[in-house]
């Protein structure tokens, strides 16, 4: 007979483990973030010299789970390990510990890796709004999971992690593969031409128009790191408080005023053309007897130049100014010559498959892993566990 596992609220296997320090101005603390959608914990600037508001911190150990209280309700929530052991998380990230006779942490982790497990603890949130939005132990701790005896639960975790480092493996190799691609990009850019203004090359060049109430505007966005446009939803003029949008056009270079020093600028494609951005997006367009759109695309998705962009604007980190265009354009860098960039285009478009399939690729790898928990606990059930 086939057995059905129970649900249980995480109040009954989890509970609150903080290990609060008190801020001692003279210590450097080494800092932890959570990253959202289940990507785990990661490594953020040390704090010094008591440059922070709060009055204590929370140590990790090793065993510790990890919630946002900002954004758990969008995954991030996440497992500690010995890399993160000792290091500091603020008190907006409360850290908890497993009932490891009832329940494995890695176990746990797999089960808030999955977006229905974030939509449940989204209705427990206090506040309105998505940046408004917060939760409490309590919420976590109000959320059901399946409960498997611990045999079943470290089977399911085993067969989870191997197909996981299978993914890893192959998502590393194309990591190493675009790295290479970016080197000799890079190898071949500093070999010939000589150093010009951003301005001598390309101009501010802005399709504004004036928003209408009865309208529709399909939005576009600009990732940041190089992560390049994507589309968003359409807004109704009545939706909006600006005055104008400029509208894209194929090859234009779109810069976020306000996120522009980490690296959200991007050439737009033939595919977004006639779609909108807000006012705070700039658009310029490349002189085409010095400049190729391709080769800026290659330029400006390159971390080296993101460099160049944070040297153009004041302030750290969130707190910058905008990316100016005068700033932009009076950007210094090395540039070859129209005719030697043809020549590098020519060889990297020899080797853009490789770029092509992992761009096409690393959707399904983000989205598989979460899914796969509930495939193995359907399997499982269909042995009769």
């Amino acid at each position: 007979m086939k057995r059905t596992w129970p649900k249980i609220k995480l109040g009954n296997v989890l509970s609150l483990d903080l290990h609060k320090v008190q801020i001692d101005p003279s210590e450097t603390y080494p800092m932890v973030g959570v990253l959202s959608f289940g990507r785990g914990l990661f490594d953020k600037e040390p704090i010094t010299n008591g440059n922070t508001s709060y009055k204590h911190f929370l140590r990790l150990k090793e065993n510790h789970f990890v919630m946002s209280q900002l954004f758990g309700w969008e995954g991030a929530l996440a497992t500690s390990d010995s890399h993160f052991s000792g290091k500091y998380v603020s008190p907006q990230f409360p850290t908890f510990v497993c009932d490891d006779s009832r329940l494995k942490l890695q176990f746990l982790k797999w089960n808030s890796a999955s977006k229905p497990f974030w939509d449940e603890l989204a209705t427990r949130t206090n506040g309105m709004g998505d940046r408004r939005r917060t939760l409490n132990p309590a919420a976590l701790f109000e959320c059901q999971i399946p409960l498997p005896p611990l045999d079943v639960q470290e089977r399911i975790v085993t067969r989870i992690d191997t197909v996981q480092q299978k993914l890893q493996t192959a998502d590393d190799l194309r990591i190493s593969t675009e790295t290479e691609l970016r080197s000799l990009f890079l190898s071949l850019h500093n070999t010939s031409g000589t150093k010009c203004k951003l301005g001598d090359l390309i101009e501010l060049h802005e399709d504004a128009v004036r928003i209408q109430p009865s309208e529709v505007y399909p939005q576009v966005g600009v990732r940041g790191f190089g992560g390049g446009l994507f589309s968003k939803n359409a807004v109704l003029g009545t939706e909006t408080t600006y005055k104008v949008f400029n509208r894209l056009y194929e090859d234009a270079i779109v810069l976020s005023q306000v996120k522009g020093w980490e690296g959200a600028i991007a050439v737009c494609p033939k595919s977004l053309s006639g779609m909108y951005v807000s006012p705070e997006y700039r658009t310029f367009r490349c002189n085409p007897n010095l400049v190729s759109p391709i080769y800026m695309q290659e330029v400006i998705r390159s971390p080296w130049f993101w460099k160049y962009l944070q040297e153009a604007t004041r302030g750290v980190g969130a707190r910058r100014e905008r990316v100016r265009p005068e700033k932009f354009l009076a950007i210094e860098l090395h540039m070859p010559s129209f005719d030697r960039q043809k020549t590098i285009v020519a060889i990297l478009n020899a080797l853009e498959g490789v770029r092509k399939i992992r761009a096409e690729i690393q959707p399904s790898i983000d989205a598989v892993t979460p899914s796969i928990l509930q495939k193995e606990l359907g399997q499982l059930r269909a042995e009769g566990e």
